[in-house]
C-alpha cells in the first residue's frame, strides 16, 4: 500500500506543475495579445491624427494664401517660376498658378492654371498629382491676378526673368484686368490646325478638331467690357448711382404729396380730428 500512494503522490505533484506551467503560458499569450492589441490601437489612433492634421493644415493653408500676407509670398514665388510654365507651344512657357477645382476636401488635385490661355493642366512632377486641390482652392487664381495686374502676361524669355511690368502705353483697364493681359495667347491666330500633308483635316471628320472654340477670343476686346454693356443697356442706372449716400445706400427721395384743401363753408376751421391727425389727408 505505502509503495502504491507514492508513486500516486509524484504523479499528482508533476500534474499540478503542470498546470501552473500552462497558466503561467497562458498568462503570458495573454498579455502579449494585449500588448499588440494596444499597439495596434495607438497606430491607428496615429493615422487617424496624421490625417487630420494633415487636412487641417490645407485648409488653413487654403485661407493663408487667399490673405494679404500669403497671396505676397505666393507672388515671389510666381516672379521665380516657381509654380512651372504652361505646356501649350503657343503659350511661350507662361507662368502658371496652382489652383483647386473644388473648395471640398478629397474631390480633385491641385491643377496648374495658365492666365495666358485660360486653361488647367495637371502638374506634370508625380509628387505634387496627390496633393488635394482643395488645399488651393478655386479663390486664389482670379484674386491673384485682380491683386497684381501689372504682371505682364505677354513677356517672354529673358523678360520673365526680369519681372516685366506692363508698359504704360498698354494700362487700359477691362474687367479690372489691363486689356494686355486678358488671354493673351488665345485668338484665331493662335490655334493648332492639324495638317495631314500639309492639308488641314476637316472638322466633318470623325476625328477632325471640334474644341477650338475653346481657344477663340473676339477680335475687339470691347464687346468683353461688361461694366460698359451695363451702362449701355440700363441707362437709368446712372441716376440710381448718383441718389446713393456716401455710406452707400440710396436717398429716398420723397414726393409731394397732395393735400385736401378745405371747402368753404364744409368746416374748414372746425374740422374733424380725424383730418387734424392727417388721416383723410392720406386718402
Amino acid at each position: 500500500m505505502i509503495l502504491d500512494v507514492e508513486p500516486e503522490e509524484d504523479e499528482e505533484d508533476d500534474e499540478e506543475e503542470d498546470e501552473e506551467e500552462d497558466e503561467s503560458i497562458e498568462g503570458i499569450e495573454r498579455m502579449r495579445h494585449g500588448e499588440r492589441r494596444n499597439h495596434s490601437r495607438i497606430n491607428s489612433d496615429l493615422s487617424v491624427v496624421e490625417s487630420s492634421a494633415e487636412m487641417l493644415y490645407g485648409l488653413i493653408h487654403q485661407r493663408f494664401i487667399c490673405s494679404r500676407a500669403g497671396i505676397q509670398q505666393m507672388s515671389e514665388k510666381y516672379e521665380l517660376g516657381h509654380f512651372g510654365v504652361c505646356p501649350r507651344s503657343h503659350c511661350d512657357q507662361a507662368r502658371t498658378l496652382p489652383v483647386g477645382l473644388s473648395d471640398i476636401p478629397g474631390e480633385e488635385t491641385v491643377k496648374l492654371f495658365c492666365p495666358s490661355c485660360l486653361d488647367v493642366y495637371v502638374p506634370p512632377n508625380s509628387r505634387f498629382q496627390t496633393v488635394d486641390g482643395a488645399f488651393f482652392g478655386r479663390t486664389f487664381g482670379a484674386l491673384f491676378l485682380l491683386t497684381f495686374p501689372e504682371y505682364d502676361l505677354t513677356k517672354r524669355g529673358a523678360d520673365v526673368l526680369a519681372g516685366a511690368r506692363v508698359s504704360e502705353d498698354d494700362k487700359e483697364m477691362l474687367n479690372g484686368m489691363y486689356r494686355c493681359n486678358v488671354a493673351p495667347s488665345l485668338g484665331r491666330s493662335k490655334i493648332y490646325e492639324p495638317r495631314i500633308y500639309g492639308f488641314r483635316v476637316s472638322e466633318v471628320a470623325r476625328s477632325g478638331p471640334r474644341m477650338q472654340w475653346l481657344r477663340d477670343k473676339p477680335s475687339d476686346l470691347s464687346e468683353l467690357d461688361e461694366a460698359r454693356r451695363y451702362a449701355e443697356e440700363n441707362p437709368e442706372s446712372d441716376d440710381d448711382d448718383e441718389s446713393m449716400n456716401l455710406n452707400g445706400r440710396p436717398v429716398r427721395r420723397l414726393r409731394a404729396r397732395r393735400r385736401n384743401v378745405p371747402v368753404a363753408g364744409g368746416g374748414g376751421a372746425g374740422g374733424s380730428p380725424m383730418e387734424t391727425n392727417g388721416a383723410e389727408s392720406e386718402l
